[in-house]
């Protein structure tokens, strides 16, 4: 048995092991979007950091971030 043939073996023991395709995070992401500008509706990840959320507040809608986010943790 050359090397080739092991080495196809490995993939396809590993494959089994994997146990198929990947799964998808997308829907994780969708339900973790829980901050929301409230002028414009825009929707931010929970971990989206606050000078983030003020640089969108001043940039998009002049205010301050107190004002787009009422509800977002400090």
């Amino acid at each position: 048995m050359g090397n080739g043939a092991k080495a196809q073996q490995k993939r396809e023991r590993n494959a089994a092991k994997a146990g198929g395709t990947a799964k998808s995070q997308i829907k994780t992401n969708q339900a973790a979007m829980n901050i929301i500008c409230v002028t414009c509706r825009q929707t931010f990840l929970l971990t989206t950091r606050p000078p983030a959320l003020e640089e969108h507040a001043q940039n998009k809608h002049g205010k301050t971030a107190a004002e787009c986010f009422p509800t977002a943790q400090k």
